[in-house]
C-alpha cells in the first residue's frame, strides 16, 4: 500500500521507523532481530538508507525485500541523486517493483566524505529533478521527500529553504519527513510557512534520540543540526558526572519529551530515527502510548 495513501486514511498518531542496514551480511541476522522486536510497536512505515553516494544499494534492495515480504512491513526505500543517472535510478526502480515496493524518499544525498563531487556533471542535481523523472517515468511511486525544520546548511535563509522544499512538493512528492532537529519549534515554523504557501502534504517531524556525545556530534557535523545550547550543556553535565549510561537516560527523556510537544501541538506522528537500538526506540514509544498520545 501506498504511505501516502495509509496517510490519508489515519485518523490516530502514529510512529515509523528508520534503519541503517550494516554494511557486513553477516551482521544482518542480529540486525533482522532488532527490526523485528521494533515491529510490535506497529510502525505505520519503515524506512531503509544506503551508504553516502549509493555505496550500499544493493544491500539496501535486498533488506528492503526481506523487511516488505518476510516481515510485512510497509517499506520506505531511500534513492539519491549522487551518482546516479537515468539507466540506474530506473533498474533500481523496476527491482523495488518486482519486489512488491512502491515508496521511495527522493533525496539529493550526500557523496562519499573527502570526494570531490561535480554536481554540474549530474543528471540529477537537485531532490526536485529525481521527483520529476520519477513521476514521469515511473508514476506508480509513492514519492516521498526530505525538509529541513532549520535552513539547510547551504540555502542562505529560512525563506529560501521552504521554497526548495515548496520546488519538491510541486514537482509530485506525496508526503515529507524533516530531518532531525532538538526544538520542535523549528517543525511548526516550518509546517506554518509550508501551509503559508498553500502547501498542505502530511509533514511528519524526524526525531533523533542523543545516545552518546559521539554520536552527537558526528550527527551535527554530518546534517547542520541546531542544538539548543541549554540542552548540550545538559548533555555534557550528565556525560561528566555519570558517562555514557547517563547521556543515554538523558537523550532519551529529552526525545520523549520532544515527542510528547510533537504530538500534542498536532503533528501527525513521529519519524524515529532508530540508530538501531531496539531498547531506546520501545521506550520512547512505550511511554507515549502510556501518555495516551500513540495507539497501543
Amino acid at each position: 500500500m501506498k504511505i501516502s495513501d495509509k496517510l490519508k486514511n489515519c485518523q490516530k498518531p502514529f510512529c515509523s521507523l528508520e534503519f541503517f542496514p550494516p554494511r557486513e551480511r553477516e551482521q544482518w541476522p542480529a540486525f533482522y532481530q532488532i527490526v523485528e522486536r521494533l515491529a510490535e510497536v506497529n510502525p505505520k512505515f519503515v524506512s531503509i538508507t544506503y551508504g553516502a553516494g549509493g555505496s550500499t544499494q544493493d544491500n539496501t534492495l535486498d533488506v528492503a525485500r526481506h523487511l516488505h515480504s518476510e516481515l510485512g512491513l510497509e517499506t520506505l526505500v531511500h534513492l539519491t541523486c549522487v551518482k546516479s543517472n537515468k539507466e540506474k535510478i530506473d533498474a533500481f526502480l523496476n527491482s523495488l517493483k518486482e519486489a512488491g515496493i512502491e515508496n521511495i524518499l527522493a533525496l539529493r544525498g550526500d557523496p562519499p566524505r573527502g570526494e570531490a563531487y561535480d554536481w554540474s556533471s549530474s543528471e540529477f542535481t537537485y531532490a526536485s529533478d529525481l521527483v520529476r523523472y520519477v513521476r514521469s517515468r515511473h508514476p506508480g511511486f509513492d514519492v516521498g521527500v526530505a525538509a529541513y525544520p532549520y535552513p539547510h546548511p547551504e540555502s542562505k535563509s529560512f525563506q529560501a529553504d521552504r521554497k526548495f522544499t515548496q520546488q519538491k512538493i510541486q514537482a509530485g512528492a506525496n508526503f515529507v519527513i524533516t530531518q532531525l532537529m532538538f526544538d520542535v519549534r523549528e517543525y511548526f515554523d516550518l509546517v506554518e510557512r509550508l501551509n503559508s504557501l498553500g502547501i498542505m502534504t502530511p509533514i511528519i517531524p524526524g526525531v533523533l534520540p542523543v545516545l552518546s556525545m559521539e554520536s552527537l556530534r558526528r550527527t551535527l557535523s554530518m546534517c547542520g543540526a541546531n542544538m539548543p545550547g541549554k540542552l548540550f550543556f545538559q548533555l555534557e553535565e550528565a556525560h561528566n558526572q555519570g558517562g555514557a549510561e547517563a547521556v543515554r537516560e538523558a537523550g532519551t527523556h529529552f526525545a520523549i519529551e520532544q515527542c510528547r510537544q510533537l504530538l500534542e501541538w498536532g503533528a501527525p506522528g513521529i519519524h524515529l530515527y532508530t540508530l538501531n537500538r531496539a531498547e531506546t526506540c520501545l521506550r520512547i514509544v512505550n511511554e507515549l502510548r502510556s501518555m495516551g498520545l500513540l495507539p497501543a
